[in-house]
């Protein structure tokens, strides 16, 4: 950033900064559109499913799908987000695998999580 300092005391030679800028200004569009592209998709999941009955555990939980979950999804967290037992959490979970919404990761492992089932491509 010492360019900017030189910009404002030097020669008024401004390309450094204007690069600067339009450089920031790239990045702040991208992540304009990698957030946009999320709540598309959530949105699309939604119009897509809006006639699957859900119970307010599945709502709550592939909303935070959708909002950026850490790590992997358990029964065992969703018993701990969702306030319930480990048994109705695996019913929750089962349920939305057999309305395909979610899958047993492949890479399988230590414990069982689970993922959104990926959407196909729309073009918007």
């Amino acid at each position: 950033m010492a360019f900017l300092e030189r910009t404002q005391k030097g020669n008024s030679e401004i390309t450094e900064w204007i690069l600067w800028f339009l450089a920031c200004l790239q990045e702040a569009i991208k992540a304009t559109y990698v957030v946009l592209q999320k709540v598309l998709q959530k949105a699309e999941f939604w119009k897509m499913h809006a006639a699957t009955i859900l119970n307010e555990r599945q709502q709550k939980m592939i909303n935070r799908l959708f909002n950026g979950f850490t790590g992997k999804l358990t029964t065992t967290k969703w018993g701990k987000i969702c306030k319930c037992s480990q048994d109705t959490a695996l019913r929750d979970i089962q349920d939305l695998i057999k309305k395909n919404i979610l899958h047993k990761d492949p890479s399988g492992g230590r414990s069982t999580n689970y993922e959104l089932v990926e959407m196909p491509a729309t073009n918007n």
